[in-house]
């Protein structure tokens, strides 16, 4: 059978097949073409224009080696430039450095949330702070008010004859005793006797009472102390983990492709905390995927739901409301010793709908 018309379909065939890129291994970038197979690459190996491109290439490897390099990294730009516009890419002393830019909708949704919870609660702890600053300055201004200010005299006498009187009142001497007639000599040595009265060393120290302003320190102080100490309570019962058995769940990540995607399945079996075991609703298949692919989903009030993180994880509950502006629901708890109570503030990825 003699060799097919240059231009006949089967020939045109041929060079498609040999000019495109099939294989890596039975492909010469020196020569720039395309082998079939692993007999047709062995050929072209021993070939006189492949040997010939072979001492080219010896006589400047670098010359070539760079040529390689720009015509890779112009054709690698250009398809991130193209395909994947969100890129940040940086040329470094190591190399190049490329970060992929996620401007997904339902991440930068995801995002948005996460950031204005954050800020919900450092609003939270700027509240309880400038309560318990509020609550200090009115102690203090109650208590300035409280306390009279002495009014001194001067030490009048209309007769020079006339005998100074003071009414001295000692409330732990018992029942209060008459004034004293005291004259210049008992004045004289008034001073030198209330020294020896006073006590002396550690005594004084023990019997001096504190100030206002250092019981209001105090009380500042303890205050303080209770709302760090309900703060790390508050944080220490929370988890980086939140899969359970038998919620029902959404999966959010793409490389799965578009079958899987914003799909809702049930957890069956959760592996190391972190990996869960799901069976979707649609289709019936199962999947194991880490807790950062899927996400929690909200049903309609008054469905079950079941609390994966916080105070009251792994309390079943009842949805009555949801607060958009908050990110938050209100459950009412169907379990526990807490049951029938209604509690608020409960942030979206805290719950998920019983399956």
């Amino acid at each position: 059978m003699g060799k097919a018309d240059f231009l006949s379909p089967k020939a045109i065939s041929n060079r498609i097949k040999a000019k495109g890129l099939q294989k890596l291994r039975w492909y010469c970038q020196m020569c720039q073409k395309q082998c079939r197979d692993e007999n047709g690459f062995k050929c072209h190996c021993m070939s006189e224009s492949h040997q010939r491109q072979l001492l080219l290439a010896s006589e400047n490897p670098n010359r070539f080696l760079s040529y390689f390099s720009e015509e890779f990294k112009g054709d690698f730009l250009e398809l991130l430039r193209r395909r994947f516009g969100y890129c940040k890419v940086d040329e470094t002393p190591k190399g190049w450095y490329v970060q992929y830019i996620d401007r997904d909708p339902e991440t930068i949704r995801r995002q948005e949330e996460l950031e204005k919870k954050k800020k919900q609660d450092l609003d939270d702890e700027e509240r309880s702070a400038k309560f318990i600053e509020e609550q200090v300055r009115r102690v203090l201004l109650n208590t300035m008010d409280s306390q009279e200010e002495p009014v001194f005299t001067d030490l009048q006498r209309k007769n020079e004859d006339e005998k100074v009187a003071f009414n001295l009142e000692i409330a732990s001497a018992g029942p209060s005793k008459p004034s004293v007639a005291l004259g210049p000599s008992a004045l004289r040595a008034a001073p030198s006797a209330k020294r020896k009265e006073l006590p002396t060393g550690g005594d004084f120290k023990d019997k001096k009472k504190k100030s206002a302003l250092d019981e209001i320190m105090e009380a500042y102080q303890s205050c303080a102390s209770i709302f760090q100490m309900e703060e790390q309570k508050r944080k220490s019962v929370r988890l980086d983990h939140w899969l359970h058995e038998n919620i029902v769940v959404k999966v959010i990540t793409k490389r799965l492709g578009e079958k899987y995607y914003k799909k809702k399945g049930v957890i069956r079996e959760v592996q190391d905390k972190y990996t869960a075991v799901v069976k979707m609703l649609d289709s019936g298949d199962k999947l194991k995927l880490d807790q950062s692919h899927l996400e929690t989903v909200i049903p309609a009030p008054g469905k079950q739901v079941l609390i994966l993180n916080g105070k009251y994880r792994g309390t079943e509950a009842v949805l009555e409301g949801i607060n958009e502006h908050k990110f938050s629901a209100t459950l009412i708890l169907e379990s526990g010793h807490l049951k029938g109570r209604t509690v608020e503030g409960i942030a979206y990825e805290d719950f998920s709908k019983v399956a």
